[in-house]
């Protein structure tokens, strides 16, 4: 048994997939969620506490009983549309949040913490492929809520001895090959699932966000990397600092970027039918291209994307998606 690991926001869609990678490397897993946006129904490796993350008193007496080895942290709000139209909502809990929860692990002497991170940090970048000291400069609230937690992180490090691994993800996607989890959003905004749950669904078109950027096919490209994958790659930043490691950040992608045309061709490729779109202006501050270099986490954490070809990605997420419309979702 590696210890336990206690993991805020385990319902959710990264979250649920990770828990699943922490348990079958041998991890008691207990996942804390208030459930506002994550699911019961994903909680399927180790007990589910209900609480939220700002809930203070709630929050340091569960991980005092608890009494983990580490903390993997998801808990946090990442829909940058809303993030722009209310800031604050993101800095309370994506932020604070996050400073409550190493004020209880300081309280009750927990040293390691997984931190879910993000290239919406890296802003615009000024170029590409992106690694790990590519300028940072956010450009929504969601962006800076989370870079804000990375310098908190650091001197929480330095003044409380809590190391942490700050995990930068690109395009989360796909979904678990035995169907037990997948990506289920309320509203869903993801490219992926939104074409996929329009081929179940008459009448549905996708808007593609501009189709004259810079790119091979005019359309914007990102680095897709399987939601598998990045739950291996947290599974081996656990192992990395129960080894003794220290502080560090890797971003997590594929190094690959795909157009969102390709995306809509490889869906139809799956589906066995087109995919209905149109295309719409493009959406303010979307960068042409965002794409990962990835060769750190490969080189300190023997971390390889094996599930992130796209067809594998898509056909893992068309599996579920087929999966919830069967049981009426």
């Amino acid at each position: 048994m590696s210890g336990t690991v206690f993991v805020t926001g385990g319902a959710g869609y990264v979250g649920s997939h990770c828990c699943k990678a922490f348990h079958q490397a041998g991890w008691n897993v207990v996942t804390y969620d208030n459930l506002s946006r994550g699911w019961r129904d994903l909680v399927r490796w180790g007990e589910l506490i209900e609480g939220d993350i700002l809930d203070e008193a709630r929050l340091a007496s569960a991980m005092a009983d608890v009494k983990p080895d580490a903390v993997a942290h998801f808990a946090a709000l990442a829909y940058v549309g809303e993030s722009v139209d209310d800031p604050g909502l993101y800095y309370r809990n994506n932020t604070l949040g996050s400073m409550a929860i190493l004020d209880a692990m300081k309280t009750a002497g927990v040293d390691k913490l997984i931190f879910s991170s993000t290239c919406a940090t890296y802003g615009v970048p000024d170029r590409m492929p992106m690694t790990e000291d590519t300028p940072q400069s956010p450009i929504n609230p969601y962006g800076w809520s989370k870079l804000f937690v990375e310098k908190i992180l650091d001197d929480y490090g330095h003044a409380h001895g809590i190391r942490s691994v700050k995990l930068r993800y690109f395009n989360a996607a796909g979904a678990d090959a035995n169907g037990e989890t997948g990506e289920r959003h309320e509203p869903e905004t993801h490219l992926i699932p939104l074409a996929l749950q329009g081929q179940l669904r008459d009448g549905f078109g996708l808007t593609i966000f501009g189709d004259d950027f810079d790119t091979r096919d005019g359309t914007c490209v990102r680095d897709y990397v399987h939601v598998t994958d990045l739950a291996d790659a947290h599974a081996r930043a656990l192992d990395y600092l129960r080894g003794g490691g220290g502080s560090e950040v890797f971003n997590l992608g594929t190094g690959t970027g795909t157009t969102v045309m390709e995306i809509v061709e490889a869906v139809a490729r799956v589906t066995g039918r087109p995919v209905q779109h149109t295309i719409g202006p493009r959406r303010e501050g979307d960068p042409p291209a965002l794409v990962a270099g990835a060769d750190k986490a490969r080189e300190m954490l023997g971390w390889q994307p094996r599930h992130s070809d796209i067809d594998t990605i898509i056909s893992t997420a068309w599996g579920w998606h087929q999966k919830e419309a069967n049981s009426g979702r």
